[in-house]
């Protein structure tokens, strides 16, 4: 086929490629898995969907401010994208995205954009004014993004070798001394301290408010930890992406828990306010639910769909960003079933 005459056929296999450069972030080399299990859910949710007006557009990573506002990354545009009052909107950043995996909300209702082709961190005002904070180096390869209580940006640098902060515009690099501690989920906890994962390293990093430096060895090798989340508990949630399992550590013991769906391809963690953790599994099409020590997983409305990263409002209602072109959200009711 012929994409250079064919605008869909070239939207697609653009897509296709951005897609797996993003499989490429998470460590991807599994295959296929059958989808058979679906037969035994027995009851098919009612999610809520929101198509990209721009059929270029690749929503990656997501966001919800204090105010309800759903903030979500564009790969492969210009724009970052809104959810507000039950519309989407684009609004222009004046540069191109690529791989826009960090994202932050802040109490004002900014997002906060890690933007490597710009090598900076940008905030976006609801109105879309942008400010732009540099990194003060040649390149960057930066990881996910969370904006802590105190208002504090942190995320993960890894061409720094770093967890770093970014409060009232200045820099403070925490850097990471292992050889494969690039990092790349980051998570801000109650207490002021921040977690975040070391795939090559197969670790746990906290640091504390001191700054102080801990590090904290996943018991499965090989594992690949990726997204993490904590909870109102102050535990420690991580996805361990090539183990395909949920990990949880808290009062400096672990927990693993098997994903029922074989090779989920896991991407994307967050901690609802009823104690459940919901993820996207890049594979299966579907978000997954943890609580009390059991997993469900719930379909997407279509078979192509990719949830790469999630986000629960403070209503429970749970919400993904789908790079096949899409921002969906399941409602508190469904989700809580």
């Amino acid at each position: 086929m012929n994409t250079a005459s064919n605008p869909v056929a070239a939207t697609a296999v653009m897509r296709g490629r951005r897609w797996l450069t993003l499989l490429s972030i998470l460590f991807v080399g599994v295959g296929v898995s059958a989808l058979a299990w679906w037969t035994l859910q027995p009851h098919k949710p009612a999610f809520v969907e929101y198509p990209m007006a721009v059929h270029t557009d690749m929503p990656t990573a997501i966001a919800v401010a204090p105010d309800g506002t759903v903030w979500f990354s564009i790969d492969f545009s210009d724009a970052i994208g809104v959810v507000r009052n039950g519309k989407v909107e684009r609004l222009p950043k004046g540069s191109r995205n690529s791989e826009p995996i960090g994202l932050g909300a802040d109490a004002a209702g900014n997002a906060w954009l890690a933007d490597p082709p710009s090598v900076a961190i940008q905030r976006i005002a609801p109105n879309g004014e942008i400010r732009s904070f540099p990194l003060g180096t040649p390149i960057a390869r930066l990881g996910r993004l969370a904006v802590a209580s105190d208002g504090a940006v942190w995320f993960a640098e890894s061409t720094a070798f770093s967890v770093t902060r970014l409060k009232d515009g200045e820099l403070k690099r925490h850097e990471i001394s292992m050889v494969r501690g690039a990092p790349f989920g980051v998570a801000a906890a109650a207490d002021g301290s921040v977690w975040a994962t070391l795939q090559a390293g197969n670790s746990l990093v906290r640091i504390a408010p001191d700054g102080t430096l801990a590090e904290f060895e996943v018991p499965t090798r090989g594992a690949a930890p990726t997204d993490i989340a904590i909870d109102a508990s102050g535990a420690a949630w991580f996805l361990e992406f090539r183990a395909n399992r949920i990990g949880r550590f808290k009062d400096g013991k672990f927990t693993e828990i098997d994903v029922p769906l074989e090779r989920a391809a896991l991407s994307g963690l967050a901690a609802a306010p009823d104690g459940a953790v919901w993820f996207g599994s890049l594979r299966g099409a579907a978000l997954g639910r943890l609580r009390d020590g059991n997993v469900r997983m719930f379909r997407l409305p279509r078979e192509n769909a990719r949830p790469f990263s999630v986000a629960v409002d403070r209503s429970g209602n749970v919400w993904y960003a789908d790079i096949t072109g899409w921002v969906g959200m399941l409602p508190a009711n469904e989700a809580s079933r």
